[in-house]
């Protein structure tokens, strides 16, 4: 069983860190500031771990990227490049910029020709990104209770951090969407804001997506 580095130590950080723990990982949630997981650390026990991002970054075979947009970037430089060399990165984040919704609308830093998972697969260049866990609310990363397993839709350049990450949907109970390369961060980043709309309009936040076929 690989090793989980968690970049961000946040509610989403902590709700995708308890769920590998209920899968039989170790974890280890890097932070800013650990004090703040003391509480947590003692909850998760033999399986989990606190240190800096850059331990968390060391720590972890797989890594994830759970923490706000805006400083998503800074994050991957203090956890270190070099320690995320040829590693998956799961990549949680949004784009979400520091301005209020236009009638429940998201607004993002980013545009649709250049993703946040594009500019961090940028600066960490020898890295395997997946974007996943970004397009839907934290109750619902791990084993939710929907009558029909819901769709997490993910992209990425290498294939074989794709199929680690699908194996890890299915184990939190989610079936993967490949949608190929990062450039299709373009379009599941905005997802986002599609899930947000009803939480914000009419404070429905109990939905995820699924993708019919026949």
């Amino acid at each position: 069983m690989k090793k989980i580095g968690i970049i961000g130590s946040g509610v989403v950080g902590q709700t995708l860190a308890n769920g590998f723990i209920k899968h039989g990982y170790q974890v280890m949630i890097g932070s800013r500031d650990t004090s703040k997981l003391n509480e947590w650390v003692q909850l998760a026990k033999e399986n989990g771990h606190i240190g800096s991002f850059e331990e968390a970054a060391t720590f972890g075979d797989i890594v994830v990227l759970a923490i706000k947009g805006t400083g998503a970037k800074s994050a991957l430089e203090m956890a270190g490049i070099e320690n995320l060399k040829n590693k998956t990165v799961i990549d949680a984040t949004n784009p979400i910029a520091d301005e209020a919704p236009d009638n429940g609308v998201l607004k993002f830093f980013t545009n649709l020709n250049k993703s946040l998972m594009e500019q961090l697969q940028e600066t960490a260049p020898e890295s395997h990104f997946v974007k996943a866990f970004n397009s839907v609310g934290n109750p619902f990363m791990v084993n939710p209770a929907f009558d029909s397993k819901p769709t997490m839709f993910i992209c990425g350049n290498n294939e074989n951090a794709k199929i680690e990450v699908k194996n890890i949907l299915e184990q939190f109970g989610w079936e993967a969407a490949d949608f190929g390369g990062v450039e299709s961060a373009r379009a599941i980043e905005p997802l986002c804001i599609l899930w947000c709309i009803p939480g914000m309009l009419r404070n429905e936040w109990t939905h995820a997506f699924k993708l019919l076929k026949l």
